[in-house]
């Protein structure tokens, strides 16, 4: 599993023109499923990232976080995220969880934030979506197999 936080001061995301995700101050997700992944590794994933703390407190130091600042949740698919560049110039995605399985764990995570997070909004998975942010800081945070106890 990879994800790519992004803290916005807002962000939204289209398909075919028309919103289907808008949130105010939070964070926005590209969450990216591999072949392995598990709803067990999923819990983990939603239980770091939703404990970072990367919003700044009263002294501006980054010390809240998302539950702390009330911030909203907008939650995309993006297998790209598993692109494999190493041979080539056109990427290899086959280390991407097939789309059936992703879907449904991609599912599962929105559901398990829903559970935390009072505003979770999401793309379409598998949709040509089309995504608008301000990114606060910039602030990104990527996690992966690397960031996460397993």
């Amino acid at each position: 599993m990879k994800l790519v936080i992004q803290r916005v001061n807002h962000a939204s995301v289209s398909v075919d023109g028309a919103v289907v995700g808008k949130i105010g101050k939070g964070f926005l997700v590209f969450i990216g499923i591999g072949e392995q992944d598990t709803p067990q590794i999923a819990d983990k994933f939603l239980k770091k990232m939703i404990g970072l703390r990367i919003f700044e407190d009263e002294e501006g130091k980054t010390n809240l976080s998302l539950k702390q600042v009330n911030g909203e949740l907008l939650m995309i698919s993006q297998f790209t995220l598993y692109a494999n560049c190493r041979k080539g110039n056109r990427p290899s995605f086959i280390e991407a969880g097939a789309p059936d399985m992703a879907n449904k764990l991609y599912e599962y995570m929105i559901a398990q934030a829903k559970k935390e997070i009072p505003v979770v909004q999401q793309g379409v998975f598998g949709a040509d979506m089309k995504v608008s942010l301000e990114n606060d800081g910039p602030f990104t945070i990527i996690l992966d197999e690397n960031s996460i106890s397993l």
